[in-house]
């Protein structure tokens, strides 16, 4: 079986602002993680490369990677150019209404950040970036009406592929949160793979639509990194889903976006109380 280590990581920075700061990595131990995936010996795809390759296994390195970043923190670009230098391919999944610029939203579900400009977007291609979608304002997909979910879905698409001049085919869920429903959703968009999360290796035999990351936190060795992209110490998708997992989902989507279990901004301290204000 062909195991693929995809990494998730969302900032690279030294001084990360403190509801992402779990999540982050410093520049230094970036470069430490960088010279690790050169030694692999691995061959780094961007996503879309990778599936197209599942397809046809004739095309598949013998040791495939995948790197890949959630939301468009602005520390990317020079993450981006740090992967670039050493000819390893990445994949940005793009939170839309969270660039700055002129499509930025008012209602996003993520807290302030400093974010990528819709045109550094644009310029990342040079350095072997492919640019996935992650909806327009980082919503729990699947506790959304269907109406709602589409519209994040097809909207963060558009908007990309306005900008970038070609198709977007590839998607991640937030949180890592995702249906069938919503999973169909993607498909009937135009997309041709998405992310998931579940801190797992990925294999040849994954779901297209629900691919298994590995989630880089402030708290991972390069020990542990080390394992990772030799194929050990996790879980290898697909495989049965636990019963409790099967329980908890239910019990979030009944809650609906007030479940925080699992999602980033569980951290984020409550909005000032204004008379007949919405968050």
């Amino acid at each position: 079986m062909t195991i693929v280590p995809i990494l998730l990581y969302h900032s690279v920075s030294a001084e990360p602002d403190g509801w992402i700061a779990p999540y982050s990595v410093s520049p230094r131990v970036f470069a430490q993680h960088v010279d690790l995936m050169v030694a692999s010996g691995r061959t780094a795809m961007t996503i879309s490369s990778l599936v197209a390759a599942l397809r046809d296994p004739t095309t598949l390195p013998p040791r495939p990677l995948a790197i890949t970043f959630d939301d468009g923190f602005a520390d990317f670009a020079a993450a981006a150019g740090m992967l670039a230098a050493n000819g390893l391919p990445s994949t940005l999944y793009v939170t839309t209404g969270a660039l700055r610029g002129r499509r930025s939203s008012q209602q996003l579900c993520l807290p302030p950040a400093s974010m990528l400009y819709w045109s550094q977007v644009a310029e990342l291609s040079d350095h072997d970036v492919e640019i996935g979608a992650h909806t327009h304002t980082h919503p729990q997909l699947d506790t959304l009406g269907k109406q709602a979910a589409d519209d994040e879905i097809r909207r963060s698409k558009n908007l990309l592929e306005d900008v970038l001049a070609h198709e977007v085919p590839s998607f991640a869920y937030p949180h890592g949160f995702h249906s069938a429903r919503v999973r169909d959703a993607v498909k009937a968009a135009g997309y041709t793979s998405s992310c998931a999360v579940m801190n797992s290796l990925s294999s040849a035999s994954d779901h297209p639509f629900a691919l298994a990351r590995l989630t880089i936190q402030a708290t991972t060795t390069t020990e542990q990194l080390t394992r990772w992209l030799a194929g050990l110490d996790a879980p290898v998708a697909p495989y049965p889903e636990r019963w409790k997992t099967k329980a908890w989902r239910t019990y979030r989507r009944v809650r609906g976006s007030r479940s925080s279990r699992g999602v980033i901004t569980h951290a984020i301290p409550p909005p000032p109380q204004v008379s007949h204000s919405h968050r």
